[in-house]
């Protein structure tokens, strides 16, 4: 996959991309999320980062209307990213307590365990769901 950097309306490096909604949808985001991070060499964030995208996919495939969403990630400072989910509905996720024999149910509370803060911004067609992720690279012993 190859990708083109672009300054977000902050002026920080981004890049993002449509996708259909359909649960195919989010190992094309996992993919787009670790060529991302590896481009800016934060790879000690890929694991984490793929499991909060696969979640907001989900959310975005489940909920959600029309055909497609974007996804896009920002480069918020040197050890901090932005992944985000725009969408053309304007029902905010709920966070729920499903059983345990539930199988659905969970991924708000992926989402807030991987993440610094999240948040949902309405916009004038749907809505974006966003997710910060922080982490310092691990040193490596000398």
């Amino acid at each position: 996959m190859t990708a083109t950097a672009r300054p977000s309306a902050i002026g920080a490096p981004s890049y993002s991309q449509s996708f259909h909604r359909e649960p195919e949808s989010a190992a094309r985001v996992r993919q787009m999320v670790r060529t991302v991070l590896e481009t800016w060499h934060l790879a000690h964030l890929i694991g984490d980062a793929e499991h909060v995208a696969s979640e907001l996919v989900a959310n975005s495939v489940d909920h959600a209307r029309g055909r497609c969403f974007r996804f896009v990630v920002t480069r918020i400072s040197d050890h901090r990213v932005c992944l985000a989910v725009i969408d053309r509905s304007h029902d905010e996720p709920v966070r729920k307590t499903p059983s345990p024999d539930e199988e659905r149910g969970r991924g708000l509370a992926v989402v807030e365990a991987f993440s610094a803060s999240w948040g949902v911004d309405q916009l004038p067609w749907g809505k974006r769901v966003w997710t910060e992720l922080e982490g310092k690279p691990c040193s490596t012993p000398r």
